[in-house]
């Protein structure tokens, strides 16, 4: 039986497990998933040592930036975001990918963006990076929004409501939010949110998550990181079956 995981510091949240598990039964597959803990990404080493049935892992919070260190290769994409969520393991070896950029760039089309709009990116971790990328490739100007005034554009306590009202799209690349911290959401001025908002939470458990919800109660229309999931999951199977 070849082995897959999910590798995070904390997994509660996820539904990795469930969603491949109902696939690998409803498609006959011979393979188990399981959701792998762990407090020092050092230890993917010995992780991947201990189990020769191990083909793939999946990488989320907080590990997508410092995973890439231990790997032996990266994809093309996955060394231009500087960001790894899924690793191919053959032999031993390790070879980091990123299927958040397909799962970002499916949503974006179901988001039908109009020419023109500017965006802002809430966060600065691996999703961000993703974002940042797909959001280069189409053209989409933005701007990142972070706590730290070193490492975005502009911070949350700088963020007006001007800004806010001039970038259309808001994508939320943060865990906040995020089961089983449910009641937290970003510190933005809502009232300058409207029905010409359209907004991208990565989150997808709970969806709709607060974020959303207050976004919506002003009026603009609202998509969760459910359908990411999804499509994201898919193209690490792909990436696996290589």
């Amino acid at each position: 039986m070849r082995h897959f995981g999910l590798i995070g510091r904390r997994l509660g949240h996820s539904f990795s497990r469930n969603y491949f598990s109902d696939k690998f039964l409803a498609e006959g597959i011979d393979a188990s998933y399981e959701l792998i803990e762990l407090d020092d990404i050092s230890k993917i080493c010995a992780l991947v040592k201990g189990d020769a049935s191990l083909c793939g892992l999946n990488v989320t919070i907080p590990y997508k930036e410092s995973v890439i260190p231990y790997l032996d290769e990266l994809s093309s994409e996955a060394k231009a975001v500087g960001a790894v969520n899924c690793i191919a393991i053959k032999a031993g070896r390790m070879v980091g990918y990123n299927t958040d950029i397909e799962g970002i760039d499916a949503t974006l089309n179901m988001m039908n963006i109009t020419p023109n709009t500017k965006a802002l990116v809430l966060g600065t971790g691996g999703a961000s990076k993703a974002v940042a990328y797909i959001l280069n490739r189409r053209n989409i100007p933005f701007m990142i929004v972070s706590r730290d005034a070193m490492r975005g554009d502009t911070t949350y306590d700088n963020l007006s409501a001007e800004t806010i009202t001039e970038h259309k799209l808001i994508i939320n690349t943060t865990p906040l939010g995020m089961h089983p911290d449910v009641d937290s959401c970003p510190e933005v001025d809502y009232s300058a949110i409207s029905s010409s908002h359209k907004i991208f939470d990565l989150v997808y458990n709970p969806e709709p998550t607060l974020f959303m919800r207050r976004c919506a109660m002003q009026g603009a229309k609202c998509l969760g990181g459910t359908a990411m999931l999804h499509c994201q999951a898919e193209a690490s199977w792909r990436i696996w079956q290589q």
